[in-house]
């Protein structure tokens, strides 16, 4: 099939085609092209299409006497080339808006942002939340709980509270954990939590530091609350794996344990995530595109969501190869910018 007939009938036969398979599971055959295709063409020569696409490695024929089915490089071809751009309901908008407003912390927005991408999609959804050491500084304070243990309360950008009880070589005053607190925000406020650390441990080589009782102990705690937020891993909420089970794509028992392992592995889930989505925008992965053989039948579509103009999480959708990739764009689109706005200028 030469270039031109392929952005002609051919683009229309394989458009229908995967429309069609999406919707019904069921390999397509011939005749029911024929009955949509506006050209009116028969179903003999729509036939010769589909070997013509088969031979181009967009199709397969599972059986002899059955209909074909798409392969990764057809839907491959289908979403950067064939598929049409969908604005995403205004309930569905609303329904995220909801979400959004009704609860009182980054954790169960995104919580409850996972949940709701799941129940829209029928898929699974997933946010990986921002890390912890990209997060930037707005406020931080030392609570006294004794003679030698302090409560350090961090409050970035975005309005997360990180918080952190820790022991201290030293007794110290509330006083003087104000006045700590103080200089650090003075400092360091604007700055993420890795910048300050860095600077903080360069500080600790100067000779000011060995003088200054107030600088020392200032670099002192901020190093160890940092040393202590860089130890925790990255959190991501997960929902909806039981949609995995209901889908006829699936009834391979061995391949289901191994897709329900990963997605139990939060820590490899996390690190595939972080291998296919850039800070660049919304991504599509399908199929055997993954590195990780687990994925090989399933789509990701994900995409990063900000705090300004520096990457924090990443949410999106994880389901068959067989999904409905015009809405799940649509609304991983929609949830990143939403949630990016609402981070790069949070409620004072």
């Amino acid at each position: 099939m030469s270039e031109i007939e392929l952005e002609n009938r051919g683009r229309e036969v394989l458009r229908e085609i995967i429309r069609n398979f999406i919707e019904s599971g069921e390999p397509v055959g011939s005749r029911t092209i024929a009955k949509v295709y506006s050209e009116g063409l028969s179903a003999a020569s729509i036939r010769n299409i589909m070997a013509d696409l088969e031979e181009m490695g967009y199709l397969s024929q599972p059986h002899t006497s059955a209909g074909r089915v798409p392969t990764d490089r057809g839907y491959r071809y289908y979403v950067d080339s064939l598929l049409t751009a969908m604005a995403l309901p205004r309930s569905d908008r609303e329904r995220v808006a909801e979400v959004v407003r009704r609860q009182t912390s980054l954790p169960e927005v995104l919580h409850e942002i996972s949940r709701l991408i799941s129940h829209l999609t029928h898929q699974v959804g997933f946010v990986v939340c921002p890390d912890h050491t990209q997060a930037v500084l707005k406020h931080i304070e030392f609570i006294s709980l004794g003679p030698s243990r302090i409560l350090a309360i961090l409050v970035d950008r975005a309005g997360v509270i990180h918080n952190r009880v820790a022991d201290t070589s030293e007794a110290l005053s509330q006083d003087e954990l104000d006045k700590i607190g103080k200089y650090l925000v003075s400092e360091y406020q604007g700055k993420t939590l890795s910048e300050i650390r860095e600077s903080l441990l360069q500080a600790m080589k100067e000779e000011k530091a060995r003088f200054d009782k107030l600088l020392s102990r200032a670099i002192a705690l901020g190093t160890q609350f940092l040393q202590a937020q860089e130890e925790v891993d990255k959190e991501v909420f997960v929902q909806g794996t039981p949609n995995i089970l209901q889908q006829p794509d699936f009834s391979n028992m061995d391949e289901m344990r191994r897709i329900f392992e990963t997605f139990e592995a939060k820590g490899k889930l996390v690190k595939i995530l972080d291998e296919v989505v850039s800070s660049e925008g919304l991504r599509v992965v399908i199929g055997s595109e993954h590195t990780d053989p687990t994925l090989a039948h399933l789509s990701l579509v994900a995409s990063p969501y900000k705090v300004g103009e520096q990457g924090a999480g990443v949410l999106g959708v994880l389901g068959p190869t067989r999904m409905e990739y015009a809405r799940a764009i649509a609304l991983v689109d929609y949830i990143s910018k939403l949630l990016s706005r609402i981070l790069t200028a949070p409620p004072s």
